[in-house]
């Protein structure tokens, strides 16, 4: 699926804490493009179901919840935010107990289905870089822009753990670093969408580099490809 020819989207997938949301955002500010968080929209999705007191691992439960909920995206500082019922998250979707959760939800054939029309759905606010899981392979599989962004485990333990520490959130890097191997376990088998490297997809390791240096080999993959090269 493509936008119109007017519309140019670049897919950026990876496992959590590889860097990808750094990336994706600085990439956006130079490319002049909106930015996307796919994953915080089933983070979002997940914080509603808890704000409900519903079971997140009961799909029935939730399918119903989010078929109820009214969905409205606005864009705030070339940034997509999606809202449920009129309301906006922000940094309670980052919360332990929604990141324990949110592989559930993430694998449910119907939240999935939901949430891919609203993605695809977001050109028409015009050029986008959307970062996720699945933007590559499922999203915007005909884009020619796809980057898979990773980072070997304990760096992505560490920035994890500086995320939690900046949100005054109690955790360690033991269990930071299990919780991020359980995801990926979960991320990587699930029936739909699982965590890939799309076809075609350029790997970016983001281990060591800065995040300027990633993004300009990305900005320089990028002018290659408009280039025919």
């Amino acid at each position: 699926m493509m936008p119109n020819k007017t519309v140019t989207v670049v897919a950026v997938d990876g496992p959590s804490a590889s860097g990808k949301s750094t990336i994706s955002r600085m990439l956006a500010q130079r490319l002049g493009f909106n930015y996307v968080d796919s994953g915080a929209m089933y983070r979002a999705v997940t914080w509603k179901a808890l704000e409900d007191g519903l079971d997140a691992s009961n799909t029935d439960a939730v399918v119903a919840m989010l078929h109820r909920a009214k969905i409205t995206f606005e864009i705030v500082n070339n940034e997509a935010r999606m809202l449920l019922d009129g309301a906006y998250p922000g940094n309670a979707i980052r919360e332990p107990r929604v990141a324990e959760k949110v592989s559930f939800v993430a694998a449910m054939p119907e939240v999935r289905r939901v949430l891919v029309e609203e993605q695809r759905s977001l050109a028409k606010f015009g050029s986008l870089v959307m970062e996720g899981r699945d933007i590559g392979s499922v999203v915007f599989p005909d884009t020619p822009h796809k980057f898979y962004i990773d980072a070997n485990p304990a760096e992505r333990a560490k920035r994890r753990q500086q995320d939690f520490t900046a949100m005054k959130i109690a955790t360690s890097t033991e269990g930071v670093a299990q919780a991020l191997a359980q995801r990926d376990k979960l991320d990587s088998s699930r029936a739909v969408a699982p965590l890939q490297v799309a076809p075609g997809a350029t790997v970016v390791d983001n281990s060591v580099n800065p995040p300027e240096k990633t993004v300009q080999v990305i900005l320089d993959h990028i002018a290659r490809q408009q280039a025919g090269q």
